[in-house]
């Protein structure tokens, strides 16, 4: 289950994890058919895929205010993520999301055991590493999910000329803001949920992440599944089924964003302090 320069966990824990690079060998993944899909029919090419339409059938605000506290309500702050999952799948059958950084693809396997196929949103910014670029081509081909490719309204080529070269290192927040929150915002704005990867040991501000909760700023439900795991936790899943990761979180990245704005960081350091160093910024807006 792997593509060039990816490769499953197998066998690696938090405090030994070997150094993996884009040189290292991989397994090959499965070959797309010639009809461009994965062994579950779903389509693999970069842009194949569309969220669903903002004028799909959705349930009103207060409704959906509603299922969110009985969620919230009847899961607590500590159950199982098959437990968060399960529900999630008997609530909003063919109405839910999965953001998925390409770090792992360890939320959108847990979500796909209950929800085959699931929309599965990659937010294309430009700026990625090749590693995370080849993690999301190693997941749309090998794991029951339909990758979706979140583009910005401009190309990178279109933000230099409005906003400047290398916006990033004098606004982060405005870049973050036209790659991944906006785009986001777009994309989601046909479901009725989605599902995050945020677990409450990444960073302080989301110590007390909730495992559901009403988004006040896309105004639908947001679930949290792996919101109480370690990372630990994160890599013995990974092992067990098999999940494809991206190499940089055992090369010393923890927390990975664009390739511009994070840095390796340093054994005892916060996981999320490789991002954006340098800025009093610790959230790239789409969790704010």
């Amino acid at each position: 289950m792997s593509t060039e320069g990816i490769a499953p966990l197998a066998g690696l824990r938090a405090a030994t994890i070997p150094a993996l690079t884009a040189d290292t060998a991989p397994a090959t993944a499965p070959a797309a058919s010639p009809a461009g899909v994965n062994p579950y029919g779903r389509l693999v090419a970069r842009g194949a895929n569309r969220p669903r339409s903002a004028q799909a059938p959705r349930r009103s605000e207060a409704e959906l205010r509603r299922i969110a506290a009985d969620g919230a309500a009847r899961l607590g702050s500590n159950a199982s993520a098959e437990a968060v999952v399960t529900w999630a799948a008997e609530t909003f059958p063919g109405s839910l999301a999965v953001a998925c950084s390409m770090a792992d693809a360890v939320l959108p396997h847990v979500v796909a055991s209950r929800i085959p196929g699931v929309d599965t949103l990659f937010l294309e910014t430009g700026f990625h590493f090749l590693q995370t670029e080849q993690t999301r081509d190693a997941v749309a081909r090998t794991m029951d999910v339909t990758v979706i490719d979140v583009l910005p309204e401009l190309t990178i080529a279109q933000q230099d000329a409005e906003y400047g070269p290398r916006l990033y290192e004098r606004d982060p927040t405005r870049c973050c803001y036209l790659r991944k929150v906006a785009p986001l915002a777009r994309a989601l704005s046909g479901y009725e949920a989605w599902a995050t990867g945020l677990r409450r040991e990444d960073s302080p501000t989301r110590a007390d992440a909730p495992l559901v909760a009403f988004d006040e700023t896309h105004r639908i439900v947001k679930l949290n599944p792996l919101a109480a795991w370690s990372f630990d936790d994160l890599l013995e899943y990974a092992t067990a089924h098999d999940v494809v990761v991206n190499p940089l979180l055992a090369d010393g990245y923890p927390s990975i964003g664009c390739e511009t704005c994070t840095r390796r960081v340093a054994p005892g350091e916060d996981p999320r302090s490789g991002r954006w160093a340098g800025f009093a910024k610790t959230e790239c807006g789409i969790h704010l």
